[in-house]
């Protein structure tokens, strides 16, 4: 059996600005920053350094990894510590393949309004200044803003919560798939694609738009 030796560590240049005591909020800015590639795929998660950035006690802390690794984002070994999960090839291609599935039967259920093309354009063109000029934890957030704003045009709800989650779990997370400056300046393209589809109401070529998107593949214009 081959063991899998996580990578030695992180690199973060800044602690939050406010102490963290809520513990669910804390598993859900761990989350955060493994999606956004700050805490990278193998790297081991060393507690003080989670205390310092988060503000939070080694309790908390150490609670908030065993949920992590319940819901597979962290792995545990006995008497070593936590690393952040690496999935495989497989799982990181069948769940993009149900975020495709997911979001582009959202766009079946879009209902839009003017002042939601205007909101999308703004929340593109935050994107696009925050890929030239914004850390890593901005840009995701900003990403994270667009494609909610975008599936919440969904008139489903229980669609929009499964791709909620999808979009939560790091196999198919965007955070880590901008690793050149190439990429996310495509991605940021497709943004603003995306909504003069929507803008034009041409619902295939949203959902076109979508799937390349999350698969990464550059759309023929």
């Amino acid at each position: 059996m081959k063991f899998f030796r996580p990578v030695s560590s992180y690199v973060w240049t800044f602690p939050l600005k406010k102490t963290v005591t809520d513990r669910s909020q804390l598993v859900v800015l761990i989350s955060k920053d493994i999606n956004a590639g700050i805490l990278p795929a193998g790297s081991w998660l060393k507690q003080i350094d989670l205390e310092e950035r988060y503000g939070s006690s080694r309790l908390d802390v150490r609670r908030a990894l065993d949920q992590l690794v319940v819901k597979r984002m962290v792995e545990h070994l006995p008497n070593r510590g936590y690393y952040v999960h690496t999935p495989d090839l497989a799982q990181v291609s069948d769940a993009r393949e149900i975020r495709v599935a997911l979001e582009c039967a959202a766009v079946n259920q879009m209902v839009v309004s003017d002042a939601d093309l205007e909101q999308l354009d703004a929340l593109a063109e935050r994107f696009n200044t925050l890929v030239q000029e914004g850390t890593l934890l901005e840009r995701y957030n900003a990403n994270l803003d667009f494609h909610r704003t975008l599936y919440e045009l969904c008139s489903n709800q229980l669609l929009i919560e499964f791709i909620e989650d999808m979009r939560s779990r790091p196999p198919s997370s965007p955070g880590g798939t901008w690793r050149t400056h190439v990429r996310a300046e495509q991605s940021s393209r497709e943004h603003f694609q995306m909504v003069d589809a929507l803008r034009n109401n041409d619902r295939e070529r949203l959902k076109q738009l979508i799937a390349a998107h999350i698969r990464q593949i550059p759309l023929e214009q």
